[in-house]
């Protein structure tokens, strides 16, 4: 039993690993342009490929289909790439998609942590596609529209420019040996960030690294009811992962199990400290990456949101036959 934990650990591991390297990954200011697939209708074609193709949402009311490691989204609306508060990164991922509910989110924190002086506005990196979906790199999760991906760099007073956004990278705040926050970099401002996000009674979960979940266990404030919502997680050194509640009106929704009881910072913290987790030895038989996802193992409802026609063909008048 241990050795199959360890070897779902160290599997759990490379997958956010990987994740967490593709969130620092430049992006271009001028993006290839993805070749046709030759076999689109083969059942076998990975859901990624049909997914991470879509530039566009599909017309109609916004509605989540399934759950969030295993979903899509239907009528999805575009985080604006420039706010009063906040701007978008990696602008060539098209990642910047999500349910109104996660839009109106994000413009609420930033103003929030904008008014309170915390930070100056948030950098948001990658949200959902614009019919959700799994992506072609990084996440297994963020394919409903109700997560996101948070900078820990606070916005500079200056719009940057298209080619800082691809190229930039955020800020590492776990210190080298992995054991706490780099004291040098880690301030104030992201424990009231982090903090203030998990206040929010929309939110369900944010996702740290754990080095970040010890820093934020330190606070001295009496109300700790919101460290239950933050749970440590590889792969979160750069940013921290905000997920929302499935929203009422979807209720094709999955949720998501709820965490455990108390503040999360006892023992089951220290788990993530010990010499195995940090230092995981290779297994004696080497895991095997699971096949690719394919549409008819995701919700059947998600066929017609890959089928379906964009918004804005979707929204022209009929043909008069005259053009």
């Amino acid at each position: 039993m241990r050795t199959c934990l360890t070897r779902h650990a160290i599997s759990l591991m490379l997958i956010a690993a990987a994740s967490g390297v593709a969130a620092q990954e430049k992006g271009s200011v001028e993006p290839a342009v993805l070749p046709p697939l030759q076999h689109p209708d083969d059942p076998k074609t990975p859901a990624k490929q049909l997914f991470g193709r879509i530039s566009t949402p599909t017309p109609g009311r916004a509605h989540v289909v399934g759950f969030y490691a295993n979903g899509c989204l239907a009528g999805a609306s575009p985080l604006p790439v420039d706010g009063p508060a906040w701007q978008v990164m990696r602008l060539s991922r098209n990642r910047n998609w999500g349910h109104p509910t996660l839009i109106r989110f994000l413009e609420r924190l930033a103003a929030k942590v904008r008014k309170a002086g915390e930070w100056n506005g948030l950098l948001v990196g990658d949200m959902s596609q614009p019919r959700g979906g799994p992506m072609l790199t990084g996440h297994a999760s963020h394919q409903v529209g109700l997560d996101a991906d948070i900078w820990l760099t606070p916005m500079p007073d200056r719009q940057l420019s298209r080619a800082e956004r691809e190229e930039m990278s955020a800020t590492m705040v776990v210190a080298e040996n992995r054991l706490d926050v780099d004291p040098s970099v880690w301030t104030p401002g992201h424990l009231a960030v982090i903090k203030s996000a998990a206040r929010d009674p929309q939110v369900e979960r944010i996702f740290v690294n754990a080095a970040i979940k010890k820093a934020l266990c330190r606070d001295t404030d009496p109300d700790r009811d919101w460290l239950n919502k933050v749970r440590p997680y590889w792969g979160h050194d750069y940013h921290f992962h905000v997920r929302l509640y499935c929203p009422a009106d979807s209720p094709d929704c999955k949720p998501q199990q709820p965490p455990p009881p108390g503040d999360g910072c006892g023992k089951d913290l220290d788990w993530w400290f010990t010499d195995a987790v940090l230092h995981p030895k290779p297994p004696p038989i080497p895991i095997r990456p699971k096949p690719p996802m394919t549409v008819a193992k995701m919700p059947p409802a998600c066929r017609a949101v890959l089928a379906a026609p964009d918004a804005s063909r979707a929204a022209r008048p009929a043909s008069t036959g005259e053009e």
